[in-house]
């Protein structure tokens, strides 16, 4: 597994396994944003490939700003798992509610 977030998001790396996602990734926007959540809009499909349009939203804690902006998430699905993710995201925005 291979999971990429965007360099200048807050979480910017690339993680191997899925432990790791969930402590470098999951767990933090848990503790960092109130009511993060990725909403899924729409997806397109092309073999393995699955891009799916999204928006996140969320209160950041220590700011109090919100958080509203759409993403792109592009992920490589084989034999029913996922084996990569890479991110799309307006960073600045991202960075003004921090």
């Amino acid at each position: 597994m291979e999971w990429t977030e965007m360099a200048g998001f807050p979480l910017a790396g690339t993680f191997r396994t899925p432990v790791d996602v969930t402590s470098n990734v999951r767990e933090i926007l848990g503790r960092d944003g109130d009511g993060w959540a990725a909403h899924d809009h729409s997806s397109v499909v092309d073999g393995e490939n699955v891009v799916v349009l999204a928006r996140y939203t969320a209160t950041h804690r220590a700011t109090g700003k919100s958080l509203n902006v759409r993403a792109a998430h592009h992920f490589i699905v084989r034999g029913g798992l996922i084996v990569r993710f890479e991110q799309f995201v307006d960073t600045l925005k991202v960075a003004e509610a921090a």
